[in-house]
């Protein structure tokens, strides 16, 4: 386990050391990006709004780090995308906040934000405006469904952008409701787009001193990752058939019930069917002109489960994974997660990272989960836990907020 204590905030040794976010997001999607620039080293303020206590996340729990036998406004949902930052209380609505912004904005080299598009104009505070201050500016805007198009002024939430997206219709099982996925991938995934944008467009200034803007929007994010699928439904002109966990063209491919579970079986080519069906004692299926080939078995998967299916339910999970293994046949468990962050696996590879904060109680643990980022010259870097609100306002006394400690 990684434990990182709550030290002075000093330089950042990763490749972004040096480089300066101004971050008007919230929620999840412009947070994720902002994390994971702090994490690479650059230097995050956080603006949120005193008049509603900040972050709408940090109210979104249980659970709640507590300081005794009280809930801190450190919810589980707001440390997740918020390590690494801080936090200053600005007043956006005021002229006295508008003009903090600007000058912030004059300073920095990155801004984000996620409101409505054309929602910061009337403070003075949009892409057009904000140029004028400091042209090099990297303005990074996420919206629901983009700063154009027909929709460009509804709001934008997850739920609804894998709705809009495409991917509920293709999850879940054959005969099941439409299902959205467990977490919030289109707000995790807009954020990583927005990373990649925002990191090229800030090379792009760094070598003119041009800066631009970045628009990103949860919807364009979600079709985009609809990937095999989505250029499947393109070429063929059908929309894809809900699987639950069969793969649209790979058989077999998916998960397998077990005696005591489950276990996941991935059969990526007719060497591998071959292996398999031996470990089965199903030798014979491989000969079979209606599975000797994956364009065969897809054509005829349903009776192909026929076989496959009762041969498995007959193992347990471990026999089969270590039989499949011992052959070289894709196979893995069904996890909960209090399992993966109790593997060694998570364990070796910095998944399971504790920071520490001050509370009235003494100190503070806050679990995370790390960075899963490895770069050999330059590594991630926690430098600061997830900030309660406002911790850090007393830096706008100063002419540069930004500066290191």
């Amino acid at each position: 386990m990684m434990a990182v204590s709550d030290t002075p905030r000093g330089t950042a040794n990763g490749p972004l050391a040096g480089v300066r976010v101004l971050d008007l997001s919230r929620i999840l999607a412009g947070p994720t990006c902002t994390q994971l620039l702090g994490d690479l080293g650059a230097t995050v303020l956080k603006v949120e709004n005193p008049a509603t206590g900040g972050d709408d996340t940090r109210q979104w729990g249980p659970p709640y780090v507590k300081d005794g036998a009280e809930d801190t406004d450190l919810s589980a949902y707001f440390m997740c995308a918020n390590r690494n930052k801080l936090s200053v209380a600005i007043n956006i609505a005021s002229a006295e906040g508008q003009a903090e912004v600007r000058r912030l904005a004059g300073l920095a080299d990155i801004l984000l934000e996620n409101f409505k598009p054309g929602g910061l104009a009337k403070y003075g505070l949009d892409y057009a405006s904000l140029k004028t201050v400091n042209p090099r500016l990297v303005y990074g805007s996420i919206s629901g469904y983009g700063q154009t198009g027909p929709n460009a002024s509804k709001p934008g939430y997850d739920l609804m952008a894998q709705g809009y997206g495409g991917i509920m219709s293709l999850t879940g099982e054959p005969d099941g409701a439409p299902m959205k996925v467990g977490v919030g991938i289109a707000d995790v995934m807009c954020g990583m787009y927005a990373t990649v944008g925002i990191l090229a467009a800030l090379r792009h200034a760094e070598a003119t001193g041009e800066g631009q803007q970045v628009d990103v929007a949860l919807v364009d994010s979600q079709v985009a990752w609809m990937i095999n699928e989505g250029v499947n439904t393109r070429l063929s002109g059908q929309a894809p058939a809900r699987r639950g966990n069969g793969h649209p063209n790979i058989v077999p491919y998916g998960v397998y019930e077990t005696t005591d579970g489950h276990v996941i079986i991935a059969v990526g080519n007719d060497r591998q069917f071959n292996r398999f069906c031996s470990v089965l004692k199903l030798d014979k299926l491989p000969q079979d002109d209606r599975y000797a080939t994956n364009p065969a078995r897809l054509a005829h998967r349903d009776t192909l489960a026929a076989y496959l299916v009762p041969a498995v339910r007959a193992m347990t999970t471990d026999a089969v994974i270590a039989a499949l293994e011992a052959v070289k046949v894709p196979v893995g468990p069904v996890q909960t997660l209090p399992q993966v962050f109790a593997s060694d696996q998570a364990a070796a590879r910095g998944l399971n990272l504790d920071m520490t904060t001050s509370g009235a109680s003494g100190e503070l643990t806050l679990p995370l989960i790390g960075n899963p980022l490895h770069l050999s010259a330059t590594p991630i870097t926690y430098r600061a836990p997830p900030p309660h609100f406002g911790a850090d306002t007393g830096r706008l006394a100063t002419d540069d907020p930004f500066a290191d400690d």
